[in-house]
């Protein structure tokens, strides 16, 4: 399943030094997820709070291994032919309308190529390898889609009726997210490889912020890291994550402050709360929150 002209790495070390080069600072949890996935050819199912990095995985293969990203984005009501395939029935109405004798126009000439409409699941399944299939938030999808899924995931191959059957000449690689809004069946835990990702400690954000914005100081840097890990203590609604702490970080150092405190924090929270009802109360307990 390795992409055209590219080699695998070999240990969790290089999987997180490749995934670093592209601006990901992965922990060895996650690089060893991800090792085990690609060598192994299962899909990877990410779970945890939104704005932990869930969806930059993917984005960050892509990157790392010369492949295409393919983004299925999951909603409340998708179903099996917006995720697959549909057919352009406006051109085909038109090519029959325009046919010099339409009682000449046959119905197989309708379903041809041509007419195809790709949706993210063929679209991966054409490539194989040289994609990276993105499900991302399936816990918003319903049951019967999940299941589905399941069974495309089985043999990465669907059928087309009119044209036949397509399979991936060799699997894409799957990357499923999920904010955990609801409980996924176990079938789709015993198929993939799980990896739940926290939110970063202090040390680890401070990395996140110098290497996203080198131009925030060390100082601030850390003072940003501290006070966004007390605002994630609050149990907000929409607790911040890395890149709330990294806009937020850039707007204060363009402000010149040199810690999340004061003024300058007060009048920026929008940049790292972004909840109505989270902001009142973080602000109602600013002199406390943001004392540096």
């Amino acid at each position: 399943m390795t992409p055209a002209d590219t080699t695998l790495p070999t240990t969790a070390d290089e999987v997180a030094a490749a995934m670093a080069r592209q601006g990901y600072l992965a922990d060895h949890g996650l690089a060893t997820a991800i090792l085990l996935a690609l060598r192994m050819g299962r899909p990877l199912l990410l779970e945890g709070e939104p704005g932990v990095g869930k969806t930059e995985v993917a984005r960050t293969l892509a990157t790392m291994l010369g492949a295409e990203l393919v983004r299925l984005s999951c909603y409340e009501g998708i179903d099996a032919a917006q995720a697959l395939y549909e057919w352009d029935y406006p051109r085909q109405l038109l090519t029959a309308r325009a046919a010099a004798d339409p009682g000449e126009t046959q119905v197989e000439s309708l379903y041809r190529e041509e007419f195809l409409l790709e949706r993210p699941l063929l679209r991966a399944i054409r490539a194989g390898s040289r994609a990276v299939l993105l499900i991302d938030e399936i816990d918003r999808a319903d049951d019967e889609f999940e299941a589905f899924l399941l069974e495309v995931l089985g043999d990465f191959s669907i059928t087309i009726p009119e044209l036949g059957t397509i399979t991936a000449p060799q699997p894409p690689i799957v990357v499923i997210t999920s904010n955990r809004t609801r409980e996924l069946h176990d079938a789709l835990g015993r198929r993939c490889l799980y990896h739940w990702i926290d939110f970063p400690d202090v040390d680890r954000e401070v990395e996140i912020i110098r290497s996203r914005a080198p131009e925030v100081s060390e100082g601030l840097a850390r003072s940003v890291a501290v006070t966004t890990e007390r605002l994630r203590e609050m149990g907000l609604v929409k607790a911040p994550g890395a890149a709330e702490a990294v806009d937020w970080a850039r707007a204060l150092n363009e402000l010149g402050a040199t810690a999340a405190s004061g003024e300058e924090a007060r009048l920026t929270l929008g940049w790292v709360v972004k909840n109505r009802d989270d902001l009142d109360r973080v602000s109602a307990e600013a002199d406390v929150l943001l004392r540096g």
